[in-house]
């Protein structure tokens, strides 16, 4: 066995995070980026590290899990998105929406400021966060978020009429506001192996797949597809397809952004 072959059954053993699950040049990169940070020359190296540095396993971890985020991602997407919440709103009594694998919460947190901000009652939408990771929820259940050199949270908030009811500002810091936090449910749940949901009017599953061996997507899609009510919208990622035989169970709503919806 090699060296990144000994670094990857280490951190499927010692660690939460499932990387059988994973591609391998996804780990790579995330890999190299830390050995990068922490300077080390080689998969042995950074290995020797990781055996005896528990903040480096958690700093590790933390790169492994979290994938690139940011409030109202593909601003297209959420455009579309809004017709698609009124609409639900127009026909039933609530909407009862699920972000899967919500990383940081912004996705979540976007669903309910959107939802807000298109004249849904407060008392009308539910929506569930999950992730795998437990230290991502945690950060995620907190709703505050910091402006960094390559993050701006002012510019991703324009998407908008008016932010400030929606958050706080503090400088380059925002915390969400109990109005939006109190929308959303968090839990810890794997796509994987983890049973489906019920009874949801819209899934978002995006850019979950791109990161993942060709034989776990399918599972993912049975689960986030199982778990919508007929006649629900599941997004996936701009990049993301649907195998033939679950896409049958769909009719395109925007097939260009990735937005279908459940045969009734």
């Amino acid at each position: 066995m090699n060296a990144f072959e000994d670094l990857i059954t280490y951190i499927e053993s010692e660690t939460s995070f499932a990387s059988s699950y994973y591609d391998e040049s996804y780990l790579d990169r995330r890999i190299s980026a830390r050995m990068r940070r922490t300077k080390s020359e080689d998969y042995g190296a950074y290995f020797d590290l990781l055996k005896r540095d528990e903040d480096e396993r958690a700093e590790l971890l933390d790169t492994l899990s979290v994938n690139v985020t940011s409030f109202f991602r593909d601003e297209k997407v959420w455009h579309a998105l809004r017709e698609v919440v009124q609409d639900l709103a127009a026909t039933n009594r609530s909407v009862d929406i699920w972000s899967a694998a919500c990383a940081d919460g912004r996705e979540p947190y976007s669903l309910a400021m959107l939802a807000l901000d298109a004249g849904l009652s407060p008392r009308s939408v539910d929506v569930l966060a999950t992730d795998i990771d437990e230290n991502a929820l945690d950060r995620a259940r907190q709703g505050v978020y910091q402006s960094t050199r390559t993050t701006d949270l002012e510019d991703q908030l324009s998407f908008l009429d008016d932010p400030l009811e929606y958050v706080s500002q503090d400088g380059d810091r925002i915390a969400l506001t109990e109005r939006v936090k109190d929308l959303i449910s968090f839990e810890r749940h794997d796509l994987i192996t983890g049973d489906p949901k019920s009874g949801f009017d819209l899934v978002l599953c995006r850019n979950v797949c791109i990161y993942l061996d060709s034989e776990y997507k399918h599972p993912i899609l049975e689960t986030v597809s199982e778990s919508l009510r007929p006649g629900g919208y599941l997004v996936l990622g701009q990049t993301e397809t649907i195998p033939p035989d679950i896409k049958a169970r769909f009719e395109a709503a925007d097939p260009r952004l990735r937005i279908y919806r459940l045969i009734e």
